[in-house]
């Protein structure tokens, strides 16, 4: 398997610094950009297999630096770095394109694991699905290695982090779980979260799954204790 190249592109310094040394333990090749002017005029040449871009950046931020990235390639992994979790509630409704989305502060186990699994996902895509990877409970399917969700044959473009949760949920209908047994679940690793966090993700799926099916209703809200996901 050839060494994978990680693209940064970060205005500071240290998040730069800080998350290639983590990285190139972890064995991947390393560029690393001060902005996104800069990292396109790369990346027009160049493309890395995965990058991690921050929001909030001079000359071009994460955002426009994601369109554009989309404009040559629709598969390269991209991963966002937001200093506010409500910062993404409007991303994903303007459906930039990212794959997945860690907030500032956060864990380096957690982003590592988070790359691990892009490229898991990536890699399986070509394989045939067997059906032992499958979870079904009514309209939903789940295909646990290639982390892909399919409500009524349509496939939903979940998170990480987002499949994670709805997983945990489907895989116990009926019964319900709490925000702090879910952020654990979504966050197995060291991350210093609230509880709430909880809460937009959940927003999070509704929106996409309503985007296929708008009579969606599967995941109630258990008032004062969590969610659950209705028996099929």
């Amino acid at each position: 398997m050839s060494v994978k190249e990680i693209a940064i592109v970060d205005d500071e310094k240290h998040i730069r610094e800080t998350v290639g040394f983590a990285l190139k333990k972890e064995g991947f090749i390393i560029s690393s950009f001060s902005d996104g002017t800069k990292a396109l005029e790369a990346f027009e040449k160049k493309l890395p297999d995965l990058a991690i871009l921050d929001i909030m950046m001079p000359q071009m931020d994460g955002l426009d630096l994601c369109r554009h990235i989309r404009k040559i390639s629709e598969t390269v992994p991209l991963i966002f770095l937001s200093s506010k979790d409500e910062e993404f509630d409007r991303i994903f409704g303007l459906k930039q394109g990212a794959d997945d989305y860690l907030c500032k502060p956060f864990s380096m186990r957690e982003l590592v694991a988070r790359i691990h699994v892009l490229f898991r996902r990536i890699e399986l895509l070509s394989h045939p699905v067997e059906e032992k990877d499958l979870l079904r409970t009514g309209e939903l399917e789940l295909d646990i290695r290639r982390f892909t969700a399919c409500w009524k044959k349509s496939l939903l473009d979940l998170t990480v982090t987002e499949f994670r949760l709805l997983t945990s949920l489907a895989r116990q209908p009926g019964f319900v779980k709490t925000r702090d047994q879910l952020l654990q679940e979504a966050y197995p690793h060291d991350t210093y979260l609230s509880d709430r966090t909880i809460d937009c993700h959940i927003k999070r799926i509704r929106k996409k799954i309503a985007a296929v099916d708008p009579d969606f209703s599967e995941i109630e809200t258990i008032y004062g204790m969590g969610y659950k996901y209705k028996e099929a």
